[in-house]
């Protein structure tokens, strides 16, 4: 992971707004649990970073606790998967995984050829029920983006050096893995 820079809340707010509108028409909106998940995170001390990852890094982040969308069977225990873990776990249920979880698994296809958007992690789980029983308490960790993270792995599409943009509350220090700073001049439009 490469730390780019320091930047405020409002900063990050408004990039996830203009990149998922809690007022999108769509059937599975949860931007509006994205936004307040970035509300929870701004509270753990050490502030916002804006940072690149590569793919070493996404499929470390945790996952706290996920249902698919309603389905029939959960793809997040309670005590959470990597990104790495739950993509696994979706290839190794196949046919049948995507059958009982319709909706997640209709989200997934969408995202596969998406835009790479920026992630949004924090370095210690939120105040929030979905993450109270998560077995890692710090390092890289899910405020919103699973899907896309998900989707972007099992197309095999995840950039191998530190491209991917993404906002992270809390100290990075905290992260497990290597952080270094960006190098001065270097965009995140570079190709993997």
């Amino acid at each position: 992971m490469e730390i780019v820079t320091a930047v405020a809340y409002a900063e990050v707010r408004d990039a996830y707004l203009r990149d998922h509108p809690v007022e999108r028409d769509h059937e599975a909106n949860t931007n509006m649990y994205g936004e307040e998940n970035l509300e929870r995170a701004d509270r753990i001390p050490g502030g916002w970073w804006r940072v690149r990852l590569s793919r070493a890094d996404v499929l470390r982040v945790v996952l706290p606790w996920h249902l698919s969308e309603g389905g029939e069977l959960e793809l997040v225990p309670r005590s959470g998967l990597t990104v790495g873990e739950a993509a696994e776990r979706v290839r190794s249920g196949g046919a049948a995984w995507t059958a009982a979880n319709p909706v997640c698994a209709a989200k997934l296809r969408l995202l596969r050829w998406s835009p790479f958007l920026p992630v949004f992690l924090s370095t210690a789980p939120i105040d929030h029920s979905d993450y109270g029983d998560l077995s890692v308490r710090a390092g890289l960790i899910h405020l919103d983006g699973l899907h896309r993270m998900l989707a972007w792995e099992l197309a095999g599409r995840l950039p191998l050096r530190a491209v991917l943009d993404g906002y992270l509350a809390g100290d990075p220090g905290v992260a497990a893995g290597p952080v270094r700073r960006a190098r001065a001049g270097r965009t995140g439009d570079e190709a993997a």
